[in-house]
């Protein structure tokens, strides 16, 4: 085996090599190489980065020796707040633990028949995956006796507070042994999960395979502006942009997930919608078809969202706009997972602008702003797509002597030229719909960048400055009126300052020439 798993327990390689990997992530690596088999782990890292797996790394000590010893369980409880996550956690732990006798994993979720859920809990089975609510009912029925949990973990604990499931947590805890071992995971950690930590959590050793509030650098981020009543059209512009690709759109309200499904379908997109009021058997049909490529686009409430993992997802659009920098953290993350490429695309309407652009600042993700692409720039880009992959095709040609006899016979009937254009057209593939025209919408940044311009003088609090006495110095100097001032920034050593368009070249005459009163303070643009 591979010294790249040396640290693996020697149960696990051979299910990690069966998987395809090649290397373990950070945080795989960082509870590997921790003294965590008696402590409380508190693993924090970006969304797709391979906590399921670290998690299993780190239950297999108590897994591997209950298999062996035949004692029952559940061992592990792992506790999610939806039941697609459920669904994957269990998924991932099973291939992990496949090579190992005895180590069963069951899943207990809200949605699914409760009689057939009993059936399952009175067999054996060392790992318990379940959603809070339904976990509550099996352990006050009798059907589930919590006694021999030996690590219980909170996946996603955050979106369990959000969606106030914090009772039934606390509930579940109580019914758990004093001597387990607790673990917390999760992209982000507000203030409400740490709270929560530190009560059940005593003596946490924090692994970070991410540093928290480091943002995705396999996800490219855009905001484009554009209008309420266009969105619409925006979206069909940038899906055309991304044909062929998995997509995954937001949406804030059930209904709205079923109507923009709707009216995608509708203009030829092969769209489904996927939230929460949606029968069990039916998300589970949806997002198969999702995975499977036979549904392109995906329009997702947040909540229902959770238990989304595929690994191939090119694009997330923003439609509804989040409510904070976790949401969209949470969301970007959903796209640019396991080491492949992302894009993050906001619709922002412009009375938006400014909050969107402090929400991406306290995500801390960089965002190019962009126009919505016009119905030409979609051609376009389509068509040299089109033709990257027919000279693509063509380097890869082995066309037999039959085919290369008629192109003989074409060539000599048509205008070469002609024929390879009219081929080229006939190479494109047609579109579900016709782009649609989007008015542009200019930022209220560019605006301002255009109404002022922006000086720095080397004159900060430590030498004095402050907005009144740097605004008197600036009149004085420049021969302006305060009226003039855009904004000003004091800074320890130096200031920054604006100064309307219209009446900067006389201020730069007068202020940028060094002043007998005041020699060492000079304006630089």
């Amino acid at each position: 085996m591979s010294e790249v798993f040396a640290a693996v327990p020697p149960p696990l390689r051979t299910a990690l090599h069966r998987r395809g990997f090649e290397k373990l992530t950070p945080v795989q690596e960082a509870v590997l190489a921790a003294e965590s088999v008696d402590r409380n782990l508190r693993i924090s890292s970006a969304t797709g980065s391979g906590k399921t797996a670290a998690v299993g790394f780190a239950l297999a000590p108590a897994l591997i020796e209950a298999a062996a010893s035949g004692a029952p369980g559940p061992v592990a409880l792992i506790i999610t707040p939806t039941r697609e996550l459920a669904a994957q956690v269990r998924g991932e732990l099973a291939w992990l633990f496949e090579d190992i006798a005895g180590v069963r994993a069951t899943v207990v979720t809200g949605g699914a028949d409760i009689m057939r859920e009993r059936r399952r809990l009175a067999e054996r089975t060392l790992i318990l995956v379940a959603t809070p609510g339904r976990l509550l009912d099996h352990a006050n029925n009798g059907a589930l006796d919590l006694a021999t949990v030996a690590h219980v973990v909170l996946d996603e604990a955050d979106q369990m507070l959000d969606m106030g499931f914090r009772e039934e947590l606390e509930a579940i805890l109580e019914l758990l042994p004093s001597s387990r071992r607790s673990h917390l995971v999760s992209a982000t950690f507000p203030d409400a999960v740490r709270r929560l930590a530190d009560r059940f959590q005593p003596d946490a050793l924090h692994l970070e395979g991410t540093r928290l509030g480091v943002a995705n650098a396999d996800i490219e981020h855009t905001a484009y502006l554009v209008r309420a009543r266009e969105r619409y059209a925006a979206l069909v512009n940038l899906l055309l942009l991304l044909r062929g690709e998995r997509t995954l759109i937001f949406v804030k309200r059930r209904a709205d997930a079923a109507e923009v499904a709707e009216m995608l379908a509708a203009d030829g997109f092969p769209a489904m919608p996927f939230s929460g009021d949606l029968p069990q058997a039916q998300r589970t049909r949806t997002l198969n078809a999702f995975k499977s490529g036979v549904v392109g686009a995906l329009v997702a409430t947040d909540v229902a969202a959770r238990g989304i993992d595929v690994a191939d997802i090119a694009a997330v659009i923003h439609l509804d706009l989040p409510n904070d920098g976790e949401t969209y953290t949470h969301r970007s993350g959903r796209t640019g997972r396991a080491g492949q490429k992302g894009r993050s695309l906001l619709l922002v309407p412009p009375p938006g602008e400014r909050r969107v652009r402090r929400l991406l600042e306290s995500a801390n993700v960089e965002a190019e702003w962009s126009q919505v692409p016009t119905p030409k720039k979609v051609k376009k880009s389509l068509q040299k797509r089109a033709r990257r992959e027919m000279r693509r095709q063509v380097e890869a040609a082995r066309p037999d002597e039959a085919a290369l006899a008629y192109a003989a016979e074409l060539l000599e009937s048509f205008d070469p030229k002609a024929l390879v254009a009219t081929l080229l057209e006939l190479a494109a593939p047609p579109l579900p719909c016709e782009p649609i025209e989007v008015e542009p919408v200019e930022s209220a940044a560019d605006v301002r960048r255009a109404r002022y311009v922006r000086y720095r003088i080397a004159w900060g609090a430590r030498d004095g400055a402050n907005p009144s006495r740097l605004v008197a110095q600036l009149c004085r100097r420049g021969g302006i009126q305060g009226r003039s001032l855009g904004a000003i920034e004091i800074g320890h050593r130096d200031s920054r300052f604006e100064i309307e368009s219209q009446v900067a070249p006389s201020f730069e005459a007068r202020a940028l020439r060094s002043h007998p009163r005041d020699p060492e303070i000079r304006p630089e643009s």
